[in-house]
C-alpha cells in the first residue's frame, strides 16, 4: 500500500495570521475549523500547522516551552481535537511542525538542567566546559549570527543553540530524550494526528568529540 503522504497535496497552515476568530488580531484554531470546508474545497489531502504548542514566542512558536500543550494564543486542547475531527470529517489528514532539534529556555527541562551538573536532567542538553581562557569551547556559529555557545553563570559552562541564545539544543545522544520525544509524538498521534513535520532535522545530533560535557 502507498503511503498517503506520496505524492499528497499538503495545504501549509500558518495559524497566526490565517483567521481570527476571536478579534484578538492573533489567527487561531477555530479560525481554521471555521475555514476547513474551504481548503477541502480546493481537493487538498492534508494540512500542515504551523507551530502551535505553547511558546513564548521568541522565534514564532519555534520555541516550545511545553509540547503537550496548545499555546493559549491559538487555542486550547479542545479546539485541536475539534479541529481533527472536522478535518477527518471532510476526508483532510493533519500534520503539525515539531520542533525537538531544541527547546525554549523556559522549558521545565531546561530550567532542571541548567540547574546543576549532577540533577536528573543535567545530560539533556549540550553542556561543554570553557577553555582556559573562559572562551567557548569552538568556534561554531548559530544559525542567526554570533556564537552558537552560550555561558550559564549558574551551571558554570556553556550550553549549545544552533538558533536564538533562548532555544537551547536537546542532546539526542541520551536514550531519555529520545524516548521524552518519542512520548510527546505518541501524545498527539493518540489524539488523532496524522504526521509531523520535523524541523530543522540536520540540528538532531551534535559531535560528542566537539561538544561533549566533562564534569
Amino acid at each position: 500500500m502507498t503511503e498517503w503522504w506520496r505524492g499528497g497535496v499538503i495545504y501549509q497552515v500558518y495559524p497566526r495570521s490565517f483567521q481570527d476568530s476571536n478579534g484578538d488580531g492573533v489567527g487561531d484554531l477555530p479560525g481554521i475549523i471555521d475555514r476547513l470546508d474551504h481548503i477541502a474545497s480546493l481537493g487538498v489531502d492534508c494540512i500542515w500547522l504551523s507551530p502551535i504548542t505553547q511558546s513564548p514566542q521568541a522565534d514564532m512558536g519555534y520555541d516550545v516551552s511545553e509540547y503537550m500543550q496548545v499555546d493559549p494564543l491559538f487555542g486550547s486542547l479542545q479546539d485541536f481535537d475539534q479541529l481533527m475531527e472536522r478535518a477527518h470529517a471532510l476526508g483532510l489528514k493533519v500534520i503539525m511542525d515539531q520542533v525537538v532539534s531544541h527547546t525554549s529556555d523556559q522549558h521545565p527541562w531546561f530550567r532542571e538542567s541548567c540547574f546543576s551538573r549532577d540533577n536528573a536532567k543535567s545530560d539533556w542538553y549540550v553542556w561543554a566546559d570553557a577553555k582556559p581562557d573562559g572562551s567557548p569551547p569552538n568556534n561554531w556559529l548559530s544559525v542567526f549570527g554570533g556564537s552558537a555557545w552560550e555561558w550559564h553563570t549558574s551551571r558554570k559552562q556553556y550550553y549549545l543553540h544552533n538558533f536564538l541564545t533562548s532555544q537551547p539544543d536537546l542532546n539526542f545522544h541520551n536514550p531519555a530524550v529520545q524516548e521524552a520525544v518519542l512520548e510527546v509524538m505518541r501524545f498527539w498521534l493518540d489524539r488523532g494526528l496524522d504526521g509531523f513535520r520535523l524541523d530543522t532535522v540536520n540540528y538532531y545530533s551534535t559531535m560528542r568529540n566537539c561538544a561533549r560535557t566533562r564534569r
